[in-house]
């Protein structure tokens, strides 16, 4: 059994805002520790459950921010971009992870929400529907035919994975209190629960789907900016809906990702 753990950073143990996730933030380094130790976490309740292989991609901004000599040597670590696709190696996984997740833009009192770009996007929807990352990535997998089984997080991130997974397992960490603070459960008592909660997410693997969305896909982003939407004329995969918002229609979520950014 192959286990693939996406990793994001908002929502791993310990981070309680941006100078935590940020590469010039002050809590950087400590927050690239507790994303690492999550990871551990996780990766010993993969194995504990009867994996045979876990792969680990390092989800956040660059994904360079794992502390490599700190991994549990029994990962397979995905660092880096990822060209072309979302998650790199996906092929042949069992089942999906998402580890360290947050809250899409605007969710009340959810920590460092954003969708994909706090500085550049304002909203982010598929096929009509507001959604972020947690939603995203559970569909491109699902696309694969491969379930997401657990999503670790805030209790915003974790209540909004609920409604976009049915039967998904949660893993709350924390609780949010606004963009920039929350209560923390000790880092034990983390570490214990993602570890626990892992076995429970692998043990209920036949019982959960993988997420299906209608096809073709559209993706609409609205930036920040106005003005900052693709000229159409250079791009006919795009169609302008006004000075901030743009959409575009592909055959799956990956391919209309991929177009948008």
């Amino acid at each position: 059994m192959r286990i693939y753990v996406f990793t994001d950073m908002e929502g791993i143990s310990g981070v309680a805002g941006s100078s935590f996730v940020t590469t010039d933030g002050r809590h950087y380094q400590a927050g690239c520790k507790y994303y690492t130790w999550d990871m551990n976490a996780c990766a010993r309740g993969c194995f504990n459950a009867g994996a045979d292989a876990v792969i680990v991609r390092d989800g956040h901004a660059d994904g360079s921010n794992a502390v490599w000599e700190e991994l549990d040597p029994r990962i397979e670590l995905v660092r880096g971009t990822g060209g072309s696709r979302r998650m790199p190696t996906l092929e042949d996984a069992d089942a999906v992870i998402l580890l360290g997740y947050h809250a899409m833009a605007g969710t009340p009192a959810a920590l460092l929400d954003h969708s994909f770009c706090s500085r550049t996007i304002q909203n982010l929807w598929l096929n009509g529907r507001k959604v972020g990352e947690i939603g995203i990535d559970a569909a491109v997998v699902g696309e694969q035919g491969v379930p997401t089984i657990m999503v670790s997080g805030d209790d915003k991130a974790c209540e909004e994975a609920g409604d976009w997974i049915p039967g998904v397992v949660t893993c709350q960490v924390k609780v949010g209190f606004g963009c920039q603070g929350a209560r923390l459960l000790s880092m034990e008592a983390a570490h214990r629960l993602i570890e626990e909660t892992t076995v429970e997410a692998i043990r209920r693997i036949k019982s959960i789907r993988p997420l299906k969305v209608d096809h073709p896909v559209t993706v609409r982003v609205e930036k920040v900016e106005r003005g900052s939407v693709p000229n159409e004329w250079a791009r006919p995969d795009i169609r302008v809906i006004d000075g901030r918002t743009y959409e575009t229609t592909a055959d799956t979520v990956e391919q209309a990702i991929m177009r948008v950014f």
